[in-house]
């Protein structure tokens, strides 16, 4: 059992869900943050500053931050939009740096931890997912940045980069016409895709370590092998 706080972006489904949930069975208290309020939940748009700053400066403790909250879309770099753009930047790299900024003075008095989920995205090149995977790759050196950055204030930053896992948002993602199929194929490993739930095992071991920060932990079913 535990007497940690921690706070979970996304938290409504998916990794956000499973994470929130193993958090909690552990007896952690879980603070879950989405975009829209709900039975358990407290609205949260992580692209917005202010409400970033009033949500988290509103509560006295921070163990853990886990930024989940993220969004996908495949496209064609040529039918690429600039609102598209920057959406996916917005939710995927700059609330994950809104959070981190808010929690800093609760993360320093707890010497608490901060798990990001990346992808394997930011880490190789990937077809038709120019927007996600920029923003991803930034992610991950901004883990890495934060880390060393944080590190003499007792704070660890760490994220985790899964390939493909079966969500409900993953589930409803259109595949664009015109693909070259051998290109999306990349995108697969040799094993299944991965459980929401065992992302979030992850999060939560990483989250309990004392000495590991600025990592990009691996969880793709051979991706990369």
């Amino acid at each position: 059992m535990s007497d940690r706080v921690v706070v979970v972006t996304g938290a409504a489904s998916g990794i956000g869900a499973a994470t929130a949930e193993r958090f909690a069975a552990l007896g952690d208290e879980v603070v879950r943050l989405d975009r829209s309020a709900g039975d358990g939940i407290v609205e949260c748009d992580v692209t917005d500053p202010a409400q970033v700053a009033s949500v988290l400066g509103a509560l006295p403790r921070i163990d853990v931050l886990a930024n989940v909250a993220g969004i996908m879309r495949f496209g064609t770099l040529a039918d690429l939009t600039l609102e598209d753009w920057n959406q996916h930047l917005a939710v995927n790299l700059t609330g994950p740096m809104l959070t981190m900024q808010a929690a800093i003075p609760q993360l320093t008095e707890s010497r608490g931890h901060v798990v990001n989920v990346a992808s394997i995205a930011g880490l190789k090149g990937q077809a038709y997912t120019a927007a996600y995977s920029a923003a991803k790759a930034g992610l991950v050196v901004l883990t890495k940045s934060a880390a060393l950055e944080l590190a003499s204030a007792g704070i660890r930053v760490n994220c985790v980069c899964p390939g493909g896992v079966l969500t409900p948002m993953t589930a409803n993602l259109p595949i664009p016409e015109g693909v070259d199929m051998a290109l999306f194929g990349r995108l697969m490993g040799p094993l299944p895709m991965t459980e929401a739930a065992e992302v979030a095992a992850l999060i939560v071991h990483i989250a309990s370590t004392t000495t590991m920060t600025g990592s990009a932990v691996v969880l793709d079913g051979g991706v990369q092998s």
